[in-house]
């Protein structure tokens, strides 16, 4: 045979061998490390003692503790970071103060309480029954309330604290009001003003369809998160936590009586009362600011 087949031969014959060698497993790259959860702050018990001992205080009516099932009043103001020896002030407590009458005692031997109420409107007979009801329920327990300091947020009266004296500044359910009567920026430019650098602003409030436009005057008592965060953080503020403590998925927003149809106010009187009571209180976002 010659010389040149059997060198084509040999060739195929080590190509053929190369051929059914396996080829080199890929090297086997260690997993991606995933970094551990962030843990969440241990619960802090002495304060959560504090409030539950407010809430069970005899001086609460039957009909605010009703709400505390809607409201959540210990996981909410441990999210806020409230302690006893803060100094504190809530923004238009409401007529029959229902979170003053568990802030005041927490904060009565240690901390500070302001109450910053709307100022008198004589022409109004909504804020002159309003100020009026709050002025007796602290009258009604000067033992409780006597260290309370009543202030004002409104036009003319836009202030709370003195101002950078403030560890905590909250509110409820009043931003809606604000955007009704115009002077939302300025109420949390105020906060801004009396909170400590780095203090903390805790807001709760009816939270709107997220799929339809806000209403600049929030007539309907819903306002989009959204559009709540980017005025706050207008206001010299950055939001550093979101909870779910107060969401309702059951809460449609779109009553004909707006967020006032649903407890405790039922706008719409007995039509539909079931209905209202099955969904219960509004849907709510719950914010957490700091102080820039």
């Amino acid at each position: 045979m010659p010389r040149c087949i059997l060198s084509v031969i040999a060739a195929c014959m080590l190509a053929a061998c190369a051929s059914t060698r396996q080829a080199p497993a890929p090297a086997v790259l260690p997993a991606p490390s995933i970094p551990p959860a962030p843990e969440r702050p241990p619960r802090d018990e002495k304060t959560a003692a504090a409030i539950e001992l407010a809430l069970a205080g005899a001086h609460r009516s039957a009909q605010n503790r009703a709400r505390d099932v809607y409201r959540h009043p210990v996981d909410t103001l441990l999210f806020f970071g409230l302690k006893p020896d803060m100094t504190v002030v809530e923004v238009w407590p409401g007529a029959g103060g229902w979170y003053t009458e568990v802030l005041a005692p927490v904060l009565a031997e240690h901390g500070k309480l302001y109450a910053a109420v709307m100022p008198p409107a004589p022409d109004n007979p909504y804020v002159t029954a309003s100020l009026k009801d709050f002025s007796t329920t602290l009258a009604a327990q000067p033992g409780l309330f006597a260290r309370v300091e009543v202030t004002s947020l409104g036009p003319g009266k836009f202030s709370i604290a003195p101002p950078g004296t403030a560890d905590l500044v909250v509110t409820f359910r009043n931003i809606h009001n604000w955007m009704s009567l115009g002077y939302a920026p300025e109420a949390f430019a105020e906060m801004n003003r009396a909170l400590k650098p780095g203090g903390i602003l805790g807001v709760v409030e009816h939270r709107a369809d997220p799929a339809k436009p806000q209403d600049p005057r929030a007539t309907n008592g819903y306002v989009n998160e959204d559009y709540a965060i980017a005025m706050i953080e207008a206001a010299g503020f950055e939001l550093v936590a979101r909870s779910g403590i107060n969401d309702n998925p059951k809460d449609t927003k779109d009553h004909e009586q707006g967020v006032w149809a649903l407890p405790p106010d039922y706008r719409a009187g007995k039509r539909d009362r079931a209905k209202y009571e099955a969904i219960g209180e509004s849907d709510r976002f719950t914010l957490k600011f700091r102080k820039k």
